[in-house]
Formats: C-alpha cells, sequence, structure tokens
C-alpha cells in the first residue's frame, strides 16, 4: 500500500477511516491523529498514526522514513502541532537525536504492529539491530506546546 513510501488509494481510504475514527476516540489504544498546517498550502493535513511511550514520554515514528509527507510537514511547521484522540491537543514535537531513537523504534513495533513490514528489524530483536538503522526513521518526542512569541517583548536597542 505504500509502493515507494507513497500511499496508493486503499492506504488513502484507510488512512480516512482511521482518521475519522481515532480523531473521535472511538478506540482505546495508541492511536492519534496528527493535525499539522501543510508545508505550502497552510491548509491542515491529517495523519493516523501510532503513539509509543518509553519512560513516561510520549513519541511519534515515521513508518516510512524521512521521505512522507507528515515528517516534511512537522519539520515545516517547526513541531507546533495538534493531536486528536477524543480531545484535541496542542503539543511541540522535537525530534530525537538518532543515538536516542533505537529504544523508541523498538517500543514503537511492539504497539504498531502494522509498521512492521516497512521496517526491516523484527520487533523482538535486540536494541542493537535498532540502532543499525535508527538514522532513517524519524522520531519526535511529543511536549507540551510552546506559547506564542510576543513580539511586543523584544528589547529594541
Amino acid at each position: 500500500m505504500y509502493a515507494g513510501g507513497r500511499a496508493n488509494n486503499v492506504a488513502r481510504r484507510y488512512a480516512r477511516f482511521w482518521v475519522a475514527v481515532l480523531g473521535r476516540g472511538l478506540l482505546p489504544g495508541p492511536g492519534v491523529v496528527l493535525e499539522v498546517p501543510g508545508r505550502q498550502s497552510g491548509a491542515p493535513r491529517t495523519f493516523p498514526l501510532v503513539e509509543a511511550r518509553l519512560d513516561h514520554r510520549r513519541y511519534l515514528v515515521s513508518m516510512l522514513g524521512e521521505d512522507c509527507n507528515w515528517v516534511r510537514n512537522v519539520r515545516a511547521a517547526d513541531g507546533a502541532v495538534k493531536l486528536r484522540h477524543g480531545h484535541l491537543e496542542a503539543v511541540q514535537l522535537v525530534e530525537v537525536p538518532v543515538r536516542e531513537r533505537a529504544p523508541v523504534l523498538k517500543r514503537y513495533l511492539k504497539r504498531a504492529p502494522g509498521a512492521r513490514p516497512h521496517i526491516p528489524v523484527d520487533h523482538r530483536a535486540e536494541l542493537s539491530a535498532f540502532e543499525m538503522i535508527a538514522d532513517r526513521y524519524p522520531v519526535f518526542r511529543i511536549t507540551a506546546a510552546r506559547p506564542p512569541a510576543d513580539p511586543g517583548s523584544s528589547l529594541k536597542l
């Protein structure tokens, strides 16, 4: 469904279904809807994703790697996005350095069986196997939203 890293018609239909279900919070579990401004249009774009939790922290992982629309949109938005799972939550996504990604990738594959065909490591593999591929799969830590900048508070020289 993702030949060449792009969703085909079937994958897009599934995505619309999961956006509707997960966004309303109709299913318990790790699924969330990411809402991010399009990097060219600025219009809201939605993507169904799986949230991984590790050591009381929350993460989003790109199962399709670097060349993925939601990853490029998040980077263009400087990480300022919204998540939906029954309620809307403004958050800040902070990209995790490659050297810290392996344990998150392993946890993600345990929580997201649908991602397993896209990541070439068995979810039961040793952490070292995840370290070998960590540079190919962006990971973002979900943090509190940054307050908007106050343009009136800058110092004038």
